[in-house]
């Protein structure tokens, strides 16, 4: 077994022993789901350490290892090992990032339907996942992860990003949110929100620089509304500041800042063909309308 599905099927089978209740494919109401779970994560665990060896042996092949490595096989296992240990704090985390989009949105019922509907909640769990994956220094796998969940939810998370807990993303659709971004605890975002580079960096033969913090940092209680635009390695969003919509930044702002472009002052043309801005009538014909 092998490729993107059998990454896709690892995925799938931790997220459900993760949420037995509302991803698992078969009801897990039984007197046998303790080891119906058992063995669905059993299979998950060597079947993603077989997965671990072969891009790491791929890796190796091309000679993008360090010198002192392990075996292939040693590192897939220690990184698996790794993750299984790690899961019991990957789902208290979670548990907060549930319980921010529950709280955060006032359309929510309950938490079992942020789980099972949310695509901003769906997005964070194999971003969790996936970054426990990347911080092993598992090549491929974590980014096969992350591209499945943009895939599904149209939310862009590289799984090199840091994000802390209590993370909502309301809606989600066109979020970006880049390998080196670092956020912080009670973050909220809404659609369409970049956390992106400003520029590339490149060395004497023209050729991208990599591994150099390109995106932006976002500290503890900050939201960010749709359309905003945030950029650069240098670039830190203080504690609770709130983005407004569309705002582009290239820049840091303070702590309790609230950044907002200013309103816009449409033009609207009336039944009677008369003409009037929010600020009241307008005489200039329309301007050539």
């Amino acid at each position: 077994m092998a490729g993107q599905h059998a990454v896709v099927d690892v995925l799938e089978a931790l997220i459900s022993v993760l949420f037995p209740g509302c991803h698992l494919r078969h009801g897990s109401q039984t007197s046998e789901a303790d080891a119906f779970l058992l063995n669905v994560f059993e299979t998950a665990a060597l079947d993603l350490r077989n997965q671990c060896r072969m891009t790491l042996e791929y890796q190796c092949m091309l000679s993008e290892c360090d010198e002192d490595c392990k075996t292939c096989d040693e590192r897939a296992v220690e990184a698996v090992m790794i993750l299984v240990k790690s899961l019991p704090d990957i789902l208290a985390v979670l548990q907060q990032d549930v319980l921010a989009a529950y709280e955060g949105d006032p359309a929510a019922r309950s938490t079992m339907e942020v789980v099972m509907s949310y695509p901003g909640v769906y997005a964070v769990i194999v971003h969790r996942i996936a970054h426990c994956l990347y911080q092993q220094k598992i090549p491929l796998i974590p980014r096969v992860m992350a591209e499945y969940a943009h895939s599904k939810t149209g939310i862009d998370i590289h799984p090199g990003a840091t994000v802390g807990e209590g993370f909502f993303i309301d809606h989600g659709t066109g979020v970006v949110i880049g390998e080196t971004c670092v956020i912080g605890k009670r973050v909220k975002l809404y659609q369409g929100v970049t956390l992106g580079a400003l520029s590339f960096e490149k060395d004497g033969q023209g050729r991208l620089v990599k591994g150099t913090k390109r995106h932006p940092n976002v500290e503890d209680h900050v939201i960010i509304y749709s359309g905003a635009t945030i950029l650069g390695g240098h670039t830190t969003i203080g504690t609770g500041s709130v983005i407004g919509g569309n705002v582009w930044l290239t820049h840091s702002v303070p702590p309790g800042s609230k950044v907002y472009n200013q309103q816009p002052n449409p033009l609207i043309r009336e039944a009677n063909g008369s003409w009037k801005t929010a600020d009241g009538p307008w005489d200039d014909l329309g301007a050539g309308i």
